[in-house]
């Protein structure tokens, strides 16, 4: 018998249908003899609609009024999910986040969890019900419902597993499972069987979208180990982990200890509508990197990839960062009017870039992955742009019209596609 915090996110709860088919997932896990908590997110869509209604409302609205209002789409699909389980004759209950309680600063609609008290949900899963959670959403210091920000629902469940110390958490979303890059892009991307945490974690950071970074992180930091699957697999079909063997289907997250094997490169990502940006002959003095980028921070601007290129003279700089082709502009005005903060000569810049990166602990170990990324794009005729590396990943910024090309490229040259293909 295991204990086992399932999530299941917007797609996969998106009308009774898919609520009822979710059920059924959480049922065979029930008759398994397993312990399972459940957290869901809203229908899907329904966080957007009720984010435009409180716009409609007032654009210059209430952080605390927002957030009572969000929150309600994940207290809709609880009920309902918890409806469904006791139609299915598994005891159940719904909990919102006030009731777990789920402990939260008060920076609503970006909200932290500070602490879970897992007193109730312990109790219910030993007695055998099912607890549904709504996700995204704690309670306040000061008693105030809030929300948890993009991807908060994957956090929540992460979050309810360390409290509850969980065997697993299963992540269902509508893929079965982490790939070694995009399968639209490639059709030969394998599913992986498991992935670490510094991993995944990278891979979310650069362009991923299977898991939310700040899940990662909070499993990675609790040792809550994930999976990845789909909810749109048959509930009723024999349980076959990615190897053939029976076990968990999906990929597993786990700490990188559990991985005998590590491959030098695990995957390759791909970022989009990436802008490049060039300050020329900045004055090169203690504080000056500071004054740039918190000029960026203070209009909430995020710079990804970072270069600096000391000047033969010694006394000034290039600078050149990335950011997103978004906030080109404004990241542009920024530092036109930066008040004098910092001098440069001239500044310089375009959209349209693409980040492609490699990414693999196996890296650690082995000298020239970097080289032989080069390689592989020179040979395709691809210009690298920009590059930054870090233990585990190489990332490069190159032309948009050669993005899905290089993605094609390195997956191939780094033996990621699938041999039965």
């Amino acid at each position: 018998m295991a204990r086992i915090v399932v999530k299941f996110g917007g797609t996969s709860v998106a009308n009774v249908e898919r609520i009822r088919n979710a059920a059924r997932h959480i049922k065979r896990e029930v008759e398994a003899g397993n312990e399972v908590a459940v957290v869901v997110s809203a229908m899907s869509g329904k966080t957007n609609e009720l984010v435009g209604w409180v716009n409609e409302a007032s654009k210059f609205h209430d952080a605390r009024e927002y957030d009572a209002v969000v929150a309600s789409g994940e207290q809709v699909t609880a009920g309902l999910m918890a409806i469904v389980l006791s139609e299915m004759g598994i005891q159940s209950r719904s909990f919102a986040g006030w009731q777990v309680p789920i402990h939260t600063d008060d920076s609503h609609g970006a909200a932290r969890i500070t602490d879970i008290d897992p007193t109730e949900l312990d109790k219910r899963m030993s007695d055998g019900w099912v607890p549904v959670i709504t996700g995204f959403q704690g309670i306040s210091p000061h008693g105030r419902v809030t929300t948890l920000g993009r991807g908060g629902s994957d956090t929540s469940a992460v979050a309810v597993a360390a409290a509850v110390k969980a065997d697993r958490c299963d992540i269902y979303t509508d893929v079965d499972g982490v790939y070694t890059t995009d399968p639209r892009i490639v059709p030969k991307a394998q599913r992986m069987t498991k992935i670490s945490f510094e991993e995944m974690l990278e891979m979310a950071s650069l362009g991923a979208k299977v898991l939310m970074i700040r899940s990662v992180e909070m499993a990675m930091a609790h040792k809550v180990r994930l999976t990845v699957r789909s909810s749109f697999d048959d509930p009723d079909a024999p349980q076959i982990a990615p190897d053939g063997t029976p076990g968990v289907p999906g990929t597993l997250v786990c700490d990188e200890d559990e991985i005998m094997e590590q491959q030098i490169v695990s995957g390759v990502t791909l970022a989009k509508a990436e802008a490049k940006i060039t300050l020329r002959k900045v004055k090169d003095s203690p504080g000056v990197a500071a004054a740039i980028f918190g000029t960026l921070a203070d209009k909430g601007i995020i710079v990804d990839m970072i270069v600096q290129n000391i000047a033969d003279d010694g006394a000034t700089t290039d600078i050149t960062f990335t950011v997103p082709d978004s906030e080109y502009d404004k990241a542009v005005k920024a530092l036109e009017d930066n008040g004098g903060r910092f001098e440069y000569a001239r500044l310089s810049g375009s959209k349209g870039g693409a980040k492609v990166s490699v990414v693999g602990v196996g890296m650690r170990s082995h000298a020239g992955v970097a080289s032989s990324m080069f390689k592989a794009l020179a040979d395709k005729g691809i210009n690298i742009q920009l590059i930054t590396t870090s233990e585990i990943k190489t990332s490069v910024l190159i032309d948009e019209e050669y993005a899905e090309l290089a993605v094609r490229a390195l997956h191939t040259y780094y033996g990621l596609d699938r041999q039965d293909a």
